[in-house]
């Protein structure tokens, strides 16, 4: 436990308030004591936190004299062209609004993580990070459109709002993805590098294990075919060379790598670590092993260490689906016949491109 004196020297360390004699002792000390070292480190969060606090706090207060000018405006009735003027005097305002809340946001979420305990499921850091930058900007665009909206009457065209991959676990129209990519949607659509297009319902989620079943519900459907990979029920070997395919953007994308740890996230026994560069798009595609066995499920990946990606497991989807059947009677039926086995890497994902959706969804 430090002293008073202690805490004293740290504030003026981090305040750049020590000569640079004092200094160049103090930061000897940090580097033979590792307690002290550690103290400084948490202070220096806690005074981080403290300031981006202050910052949202100044930027609320910023917000809300801009709204009660816009509703003394109103009030004032207006005209359209009061409007435009009062929107071109403060866009510069609201755009760099905007950017300091999501700067902010990141840098709190950062700075509470540190001082909490670690938790056991690496779904839910991903989810409540995603969700935090959907509602600000949702936010954002209620102002803007609050102040140009009376200046457009035609509602916008419904464009998607989060997409991710999928990829087909029957011949028959089951789908997996990420429960996460599917949170809070209206209507969802799946469509393959064929331009095959079908609309999807979600018949069974298991948000521990992020995992959402999807049923294709589309009269112009007909079958998939028959899946040219089967499931892999056993542990897969560190250092493995794995592959996917996903929609990290409108086309489909090959990435490549190998399985760098045997648990995920924090530890999690349910994931795999695995090197492979992947961005948002790719949530919810497959990861196969050099023989086509689907060995996991893509999630998501570690915030500021490129490379580093987690998948769940595949012995999860298969309880997943075992427990979907439990609960309505829903018996999917799993391939049973690997067609990818043995060949070149090119040819396989030529096969495999057509069992592999980007998973658009509306709202």
């Amino acid at each position: 436990m430090f002293d008073y004196s202690i805490y004293e020297q740290i504030e003026r360390y981090l305040n750049n308030g020590m000569v640079a004699e004092e200094k160049a002792a103090f930061e000897a000390l940090l580097q033979a004591d590792s307690r002290l070292a550690e103290k400084v480190r948490e202070h220096r969060t806690l005074l981080k936190a403290m300031r981006q606090h202050g910052q949202r706090q100044s930027l609320k207060h910023k917000l809300n004299l801009i709204h009660a000018e816009m509703e003394a405006t109103a009030e004032a009735e207006a005209t359209p062209s009061l409007f435009k003027t009062f929107w071109n005097k403060h866009r510069q305002t609201m755009a760099v609004a905007a950017s300091v809340s999501l700067l902010s946001v990141f840098g709190t979420l950062w700075s509470v993580q540190q001082l909490k305990e670690p938790v056991q499921q690496q779904t839910a850091r991903y989810v409540e990070l995603r969700r935090e930058v959907e509602r600000i900007k949702k936010e954002q665009r209620a102002i803007i459109d609050n102040i140009i909206g009376t200046e457009a009457e035609k509602p916008a065209p419904r464009a998607a709002r989060f997409s991710g991959t999928g990829f087909a676990v029957s011949s028959d129209g089951y789908i997996v993805t990420n429960s996460h990519v599917i949170e809070g949607a209206d209507s969802v659509m799946i469509e393959n590098k064929a331009g095959l297009r079908y609309k999807v319902t979600a018949v069974y989620r298991d948000k521990s294990h992020d995992l959402a079943i999807l049923k294709i519900e589309d009269p112009a459907f007909e079958g998939l075919g028959k899946l040219p990979y089967t499931f892999k029920t056993t542990e897969s070997d560190l250092g493995e060379k794995v592959f996917t395919l996903g929609y990290p953007r409108e086309d489909i994308v090959f990435g490549e790598g190998s399985l760098s740890s045997s648990s995920g996230f924090e530890g999690d026994t349910t994931a795999y670590q695995i090197s492979i560069p992947l961005n948002p798009g790719n949530s919810g595609g497959p990861l196969l092993d050099d023989k086509g066995n689907l060995i996991g499920i893509i999630s998501g990946k570690q915030a500021g260490q490129e490379g580093a990606a987690f998948a769940v497991k595949s012995a999860y989807l298969l309880k997943v689906l075992g427990d979907m059947a439990g609960t309505d009677s829903t018996e999917v039926s799993l391939p049973r016949y690997n067609s990818l086995t043995g060949n070149s890497r090119p040819h396989q994902l030529k096969k495999l491109k057509d069992y592999v959706f980007v998973v658009k969804v509306y709202n």
